[in-house]
């Protein structure tokens, strides 16, 4: 088992990856931002060393600093979380090249599964549904058009190495179709400097759904159940649930045997998320693998009762899982992200002092969170400051949970989006369980806006 391990992120997901190591007697090192420097990762990491000023692109992805720090406070394991360079195949490398464990999969299986158009082609291979479209990239408007056709409209345009809804544009006919594409490669070279675009089948009203992977290097390799994140907004996951409202024993079999196949497909090592679309008709496709832990993982813990970063942490040393078939799902769980931002102006960015945090708890609710009273929320990372987990025996129980906890969640200071995830709590759509991928711009749209008083 490793001695020391450096958590080269920030928030809550470095003082979820302490709390795992303080559990198995691994010490810990944080690295941060000059912006961070009062935050609580900082303060419960056994080291700490600042590696660079605010912008993300002068610290958390700069790897030479965080190969630098790990080697100064001897850590002989580097755990990414999610986000900045828990996907990036050369940081996997350069810690293999520096014998330091990276927990997580192997830097091939993450190009594999990264380049959405190598995934999709990997998916096929073997047997795995994917949803109609191009084999590949198409490089050439007219080539992409003929396929698009041959489809049928509407078809979405996606970015081959794209992520987080950039470079991806849906086209509703022929006359769209070449603005679009064109659009999209764009969009694709200057979020990711890679213009490479493919094309699919869109889908109106299709569940997000997946299935939580976990792997070692012993042979074994399993799923988890299901988590349905489907209310979302710009392709951004606002609020997970598990077991979906839209499952079924029958349909999660073969669903979840779909995921595993996948991931047996590359010999998958550690915990990663097969992502699928699930149609109104009860047909399911690929559409992409994350190959790190994810923000909603909290959902598959409280189900399965299964600590998913311990077991990543193990793994990655070389020990086999400490389960090897799906644990019995208990109950039911609803997550909620609170983002520091106002919906009322279309969800703009609210940082600032936070003067007054009482979040909520009592039975079956859990909060996954960095900030505290006096904490600056800083604008340079990502909005949310709080995840709120509330289980129950069945889904309405889970429900109630939720709308109480959001109901006692103080913030003051700034605004966040708690009384818009109220509002989603007590929609009927959502209590029914009826939600789509584009719920909140059809059933749900009037749930973004203020209620007047």
């Amino acid at each position: 088992m490793f001695k020391k391990i450096l958590i080269a992120n920030r928030g809550e997901i470095a003082l979820r990856v302490i709390r795992a190591c303080r559990e198995l007697g691994i010490e810990t090192v944080a690295v941060y931002s000059e912006a961070d420097r009062e935050s609580l990762h900082v303060r419960f990491a056994d080291d700490d060393v600042c590696i660079g000023s605010a912008p993300a692109r002068e610290s958390y992805l700069k790897i030479p600093r965080i190969i630098a720090a790990a080697e100064i406070t001897g850590a002989d394991a580097i755990h990414p979380g999610y986000g900045f360079l828990a996907e990036n195949a050369e940081f996997a490398e350069i810690c293999a090249a520096s014998k330091i464990t990276f927990i997580g999969p192997t830097p091939e299986q993450i190009r594999t599964m990264g380049d959405k158009a190598q995934a999709r082609a990997t998916m096929i291979a073997n047997g795995v549904p994917v949803v109609p479209g191009t084999p590949g990239p198409v490089e050439e408007v007219e080539d992409a058009l003929a396929y698009a056709v041959k489809m049928g409209f509407p078809v979405i345009i996606k970015a081959a190495a794209g992520g987080g809804g950039k470079g991806m544009r849906v086209a509703r006919d022929a006359d769209e179709f070449t603005r679009s594409f064109q659009m999209a490669r764009s969009e694709a070279l200057s979020a990711f400097g890679n213009g490479s675009v493919y094309v699919e089948k869109y889908l109106e009203r299709p569940r997000h759904i997946e299935f939580q992977i976990l792997g070692d290097t012993h042979g074994n390799c399993i799923h988890l159940g299901e988590r349905d994140c489907s209310v979302q907004r710009r392709h951004q996951k606002l609020i997970e649930e598990a077991p979906s409202p839209a499952m079924t024993p029958a349909l999660r079999k073969k669903m979840g045997d779909a995921a595993v196949l996948g991931a047996k497909s590359i010999n998958y090592v550690g915990a990663g998320t097969m992502e699928m679309l699930l149609d109104e008709d009860g047909s399911y496709y690929f559409m992409e693998m994350n190959t790190r832990i994810q923000v909603e993982h909290p959902v598959t813990e409280m189900l399965t009762g299964v600590d998913l970063v311990k077991e990543q942490i193990r793994v990655a040393a070389g020990e086999k899982m400490s389960i090897t078939e799906t644990p019995p799902l208990r109950g039911h769980v609803i997550e909620c992200r609170v983002n520091a931002e106002d919906p009322a102006k279309n969800f703009q960015p609210s940082p600032g002092r936070i003067d007054v945090f009482h979040p909520p708890g009592g039975n079956g609710v859990r909060v996954d969170t960095h900030v505290y009273a006096g904490y600056i929320v800083p604008p340079f990372y990502d909005s949310m400051i709080a995840k709120v987990i509330c289980q129950g025996r069945d889904r309405p129980e889970a429900l109630a949970k939720m709308r109480l906890a959001l109901d006692t969640f103080v913030v003051q200071g700034i605004t966040t989006t708690i009384p818009f995830l109220g509002r989603v709590m007590a929609d009927p759509h959502f209590a029914r369980g009826e939600v789509h991928t584009k719920f909140l711009e059809t059933d749900g749209a009037h749930l973004m806006a203020e209620p007047k008083p």
